[in-house]
């Protein structure tokens, strides 16, 4: 997570007051002079959201895959078994689907992640952050960001797993999801 942290701090470095900027010279001057500065162990802050929701992103996004798969082959909404064009019209829908589920599931982390990243010090934790943003500012703020957030990953995802899925079809005759 060191370079998550210096982009984090360096996208937020021009939104401060001038006289309280850091003005980081690039990402390699912003890492290490949070090294200098606040010890190597700070380059690492906000990494227990950062692997929660890269472990909520990818679970919700393969088995949420996989089980709508499933029911739209049964559908017939897509041919016999979902197999109308080889099936990537219902794989493209499945994954959609999944994508805004995934995303739903970890954007709260995504912004607990980017306080704590940004301002540390008003955190003693990763419950502490979502606790105090929860009461300052309302539980729908942990959805902030929710649409970016979702038209970056959606494209990703769909394009991901469907080349997962026939890539696995090719090499294996089965099918990943």
């Amino acid at each position: 997570t060191p370079s998550e942290l210096a982009l984090v701090r360096m996208s937020n470095d021009k939104k401060l007051p001038v006289d309280q900027r850091r003005n980081y010279k690039g990402v390699g001057n912003c890492i290490a002079r949070i090294a200098k500065e606040e010890g190597a162990p700070a380059l690492f802050t906000g990494a227990p959201a950062t692997v929660l929701r890269a472990c909520l992103l990818s679970a919700c996004a393969m088995g949420i895959t996989s089980e709508i798969k499933m029911r739209l082959s049964k559908s017939g909404y897509f041919g016999e078994g979902g197999k109308a064009f080889g099936g990537v019209p219902m794989l493209f829908c499945a994954t959609l689907v999944s994508s805004f589920c995934a995303n739903t599931v970890a954007n709260p982390f995504d912004v607990v992640k980017s306080r704590m990243q940004s301002s540390a010090a008003e955190y003693g934790s990763m419950v502490d952050c979502f606790v105090k943003t929860v009461a300052d500012e309302g539980v729908l703020k942990l959805w902030s960001g929710f649409v970016p957030a979702f038209l970056k990953l959606a494209p990703y995802t769909v394009i991901s797993l469907l080349l997962t899925d026939h890539i696995t079809k090719i090499v294996t005759g089965k099918e990943a999801l």
